[in-house]
């Protein structure tokens, strides 16, 4: 088994592509190492120490490395663990857990409160977030969340790669802004939630 790396914008974060699905559908994402205990390759990145966010995407694994951790000793640890992992077809989450489920918060799913009547408008950004937005942010090695719209503000959280990258309020406010405002002309501005 051969796993490849990507870079990504973000300098700290590196992709890697197993060849193999990682997640069936959705993503999870995780922040700390005691959120990773849902997930056995998670956690076991984590142990290494020098990581700080590890994400997992549809055929993909990103990595987020801690300030001032140079790739070249952390890669071959990261691809060592990931060999392990996808050779001996180890599960990626706890059995029993409702690991694999990505459920926000009650006071984290929406920013804003919605308006009935916004819906139309509302059902054009999570199309063009899904068929335009989300598969470029994956190719970056991160995610997209759509968290809320009110009075032309979409709202919009960065995960993976993404979350910390420094490009990545240019990329919400030139890229994916322009998008948005050439479709859907009710949409003036898009904030990072």
């Amino acid at each position: 088994m051969f796993i490849e790396t990507e870079t990504t914008p973000n300098p700290s974060s590196l992709k890697f592509l197993p060849g193999k699905t990682v997640m069936g559908s959705g993503t999870r994402e995780f922040a700390t190492p005691e959120a990773a205990e849902a997930s056995p390759l998670a956690q076991a990145i984590f142990d290494l120490g020098d990581v700080t966010n590890v994400f997992f995407g549809g055929d993909f694994i990103t990595v987020t490395a801690a300030p001032g951790v140079s790739w070249t000793d952390l890669k071959p640890q990261v691809v060592a663990i990931l060999l392990d992992h996808f050779v001996s077809e180890a599960p990626l989450f706890v059995p029993g857990s409702a690991g694999g489920i990505s459920v926000p918060a009650e006071d984290e799913s929406m920013l804003v409160e919605e308006r009935d009547e916004d819906s139309d408008i509302i059902a054009q950004i999570n199309e063009l977030l899904e068929t335009r937005v989300r598969p470029a942010v994956a190719g970056d090695g991160g995610d997209i969340q759509y968290r809320g719209y009110r009075d032309g503000i979409v709202h919009l959280q960065m995960q993976g790669a993404c979350s910390g990258c420094p490009s990545s309020t240019a990329t919400l406010k030139h890229g994916i802004e322009g998008l948005l405002k050439h479709y859907v002309p009710e949409v003036v501005e898009v904030r990072a939630a």
